[in-house]
């Protein structure tokens, strides 16, 4: 079983470290794309990952399109605040592929454009000042709803 995680442009390393942390815990892989808000030797990033970087694959893109030409659009999700659907509602498969945007801007208007019914969300309450939630606790939020979906196969 695979899950895939994928940021894209994150700013904070602390955020990107946590979610190594994460995909490492649950055999997903992460993606990265481009520009990171921060160099991969970054101290923070090293420490909020602590030792688990050997244990995650991490991959790098240029490109969000170039990733999903890469691995067909089928499988792709985007977590935006502006979807339609709350993340609890789709049936995941293995192979999934989870789609952040970065802290600052979330995913951009193209995206939205483009894949409407690939949008998910995370329900929180309507109120202009609390925005979004944390990246990396979205990511968890998401990724474990799928793992549940999937029986939690290959954990213990």
């Amino acid at each position: 079983m695979s899950l895939n995680i994928v940021l894209f442009e994150p700013e904070i390393p602390q955020n990107t470290g946590n979610v190594a942390r994460t995909c490492a815990a649950t055999g997903s892989d992460l993606y990265l794309v481009r520009p990171l808000g921060f160099s991969v030797s970054d101290k923070y990033l090293k420490r909020a990952g602590l030792d688990y970087w050997d244990l995650v694959n991490v991959y790098y893109y240029d490109s969000i399109y170039e990733l999903i030409e890469e691995k067909g659009m089928e499988n792709f999700y985007f977590v935006t605040t502006k979807g339609d659907k709350f993340y609890s509602e789709n049936k995941y498969e293995d192979n999934s592929f989870f789609v952040f945007g970065k802290e600052t801007a979330g995913l951009p208007d193209r995206i939205h454009e483009m894949y409407p019914d690939k949008r998910i969300k995370i329900p929180m309450i309507d109120n202009e000042r609390a925005r979004s939630l944390n990246l990396s606790n979205s990511v968890n939020i998401v990724l474990y709803e799928a793992l549940r979906q999937l029986g939690f196969e290959g954990l213990v």
